[in-house]
């Protein structure tokens, strides 16, 4: 933070499955209240979904993409950076922090993605 254009450079990007059935992944979603939820919800096996990708900057929402895979692996992942998010960034930024979530290592970790990453953003 100690550089003044940090906060400017900084871009953050995830993903998010969307079930029709109301499903939520209580893995990746926290809920904060000052009382535990009394709702109980029943839920469709296999509900049908979408996947939903974006990366959000200061200036800008960069997406959404929907995809329909239903999960992203590390070659998904590595497709939607290098053919969809990168070309745009590198349309609209100069010099960017990239921020991914802590995937695990079959997804953003994946060695292919990592590569791409150390090739087109040299300064880590």
């Amino acid at each position: 933070m100690e550089e003044n254009d940090f906060v400017e450079r900084l871009i953050f990007c995830d993903e998010a499955t969307f079930h029709i059935s109301g499903k939520v992944n209580v893995h990746s979603v926290r809920i904060w209240g000052t009382e535990r939820p009394r709702a109980q919800i029943d839920h469709q096996r296999d509900s049908p979904n979408v996947n939903v990708f974006c990366a959000v900057s200061r200036e800008k929402v960069h997406g959404p993409f929907f995809f329909t895979e239903a999960t992203v692996t590390g070659d998904l992942f590595l497709d939607i950076l290098e053919n969809w998010l990168l070309p745009q960034l590198n349309t609209n930024h100069d010099d960017y922090i990239l921020q991914l979530d802590g995937a695990p290592p079959p997804h953003h970790f994946h060695k292919n993605v990592r590569a791409l990453l150390n090739r087109v953003l040299q300064q880590r």
